[in-house]
């Protein structure tokens, strides 16, 4: 990509959060969408508002129905119910090559005996598009996603990172206002993945074209997108900003699925001024936490904490008022920028910590079967009642 300094200002717009504006209209609105395969629900009756210029994804494992969803936009499976809005516009019954939509494949699917630059202006030349202009975009596209001297190359000359820029150059030259990405990184190695992330966020502000993105990768979901929607058996469990989902997940199966955490079946004992306390067998303590979650003395919750809200250390902690749990270093693992310790505590479960490796040293500060203490904020714990 180009220097950050030598790029053109970023093109204005009226609100980088319009899912809070209430004047906002939705650019693309799904109504009552549902999908049935031989009596098998693949989507459920999913309703979604996806704003102008927004790269939203949608995040599941195998089988939940993102796919389904993302060739129902496409327009390449016909929905069973509901309807789908892009711009105003109803394009519940539209055949696909007269939706505004494009859609890149995880497979990429380049053409091995066309060039890079035909591949890139295939779409156009099927328009009817010719000469200086054919020419002109497809020059100016192959610049935008850093491929401009490689026109000549057919793909078995590329790399995998190559390839996929050379497919997301021919999804984006017909300008849809709407591109449709399925798993688009899913081929590349970790290091290249993480780089091409940032390359797509850099491409899609520029031109403002609004990305769809299905992923089954937490990571990258949180790297990309502005907005997320979890999704578990054809239906949306949770949809929010990638902090917001995070850091407040509205039951365990998001928790668990969002990122790594450590769970503790609790009853609350006690609530004050909408803090809370509860007591776990399991953690073998009482657990204190900033937000009752709205729930009253005697209900049955879990309380969810994230590995690196943990502190972890030999001493017991002297600062009062924190969440403390005694245990024995289980496991360890080191990952370079960060460790890993899973820690046995009396109970016999297992909680996981994770700690950044600020001080360069090859000398650990807790090994295996160290005696240690765990200490977290009462506001890092969160309190979830199903």
């Amino acid at each position: 990509m180009p220097d950050p300094e030598s790029r053109p200002p970023a093109r204005p717009q009226p609100s980088r959060r319009p899912w809070e504006d209430r004047e906002a209209a939705p650019f693309v609105r799904l109504e009552g969408l549902s999908k049935s395969f031989n009596g098998t629900v693949a989507v459920d009756h999913v309703d979604l508002h996806i704003y102008r210029g927004e790269l939203f994804a949608i995040l599941g494992g195998s089988g939940c129905g993102k796919t389904t969803l993302l060739r129902m936009l496409a327009g390449l499976e016909i929905p069973t119910s509901g309807r789908i809005f892009i711009d105003g516009t109803d394009m519940t019954n539209v055949p696909p090559y007269e939706r505004p939509v494009n859609i890149m494949f995880q497979s990429y699917a380049v053409f091995p005996h066309m060039t890079v630059e035909q591949n890139v202006g295939y779409g156009l030349k099927k328009e009817g598009v010719a000469g200086a202009e054919l020419k002109q975009r497809v020059t100016e596209m192959l610049e935008l996603v850093r491929l401009g001297g490689l026109e000549k190359r057919k793909p078995d000359q590329l790399s995998g990172g190559q390839q996929q820029r050379v497919a997301l150059a021919r999804a984006l030259i017909k300008r849809p206002k709407v591109l449709l990405l399925d798993e688009p990184l899913a081929a590349l190695d970790r290091k290249l993945r993480e780089h091409t992330q940032f390359e797509l966020m850099n491409i899609q502000d520029r031109l403002g074209i609004t990305f769809v993105v299905v992923t089954h990768d937490q990571e990258e979901a949180m790297t990309l997108a502005t907005r997320i929607a979890v999704m578990d058996a054809g239906r949306f469990v949770q949809i929010g900003t990638p902090t917001h989902v995070y850091e407040f997940p509205c039951n365990r199966f998001v928790a668990d699925f969002f990122g790594t955490i450590n769970l503790f079946a609790s009853r609350v004992t006690q609530v004050e001024s909408g803090t809370c306390r509860v007591q776990s067998d399991e953690a073998g303590a009482d657990i204190a936490s900033g937000d009752a979650g709205g729930q009253a003395a005697g209900a049955e919750v879990w309380i969810a904490v994230r590995p690196e809200k943990i502190s972890i250390s030999r001493e017991a902690p002297v600062v009062g008022g924190f969440n403390v749990l005694k245990g024995v270093v289980w496991d360890f693992g080191y990952q370079g920028n960060r460790s890993i310790y899973r820690v046995k505590i009396a109970s016999g479960k297992i909680v996981q910590v994770s700690t950044q490796n600020r001080v360069r040293s090859d000398a650990r500060a807790v090994e295996w079967d160290d005696e240690v203490f765990l200490s977290w904020d009462p506001n890092s714990s969160v309190v979830l009642a199903e």
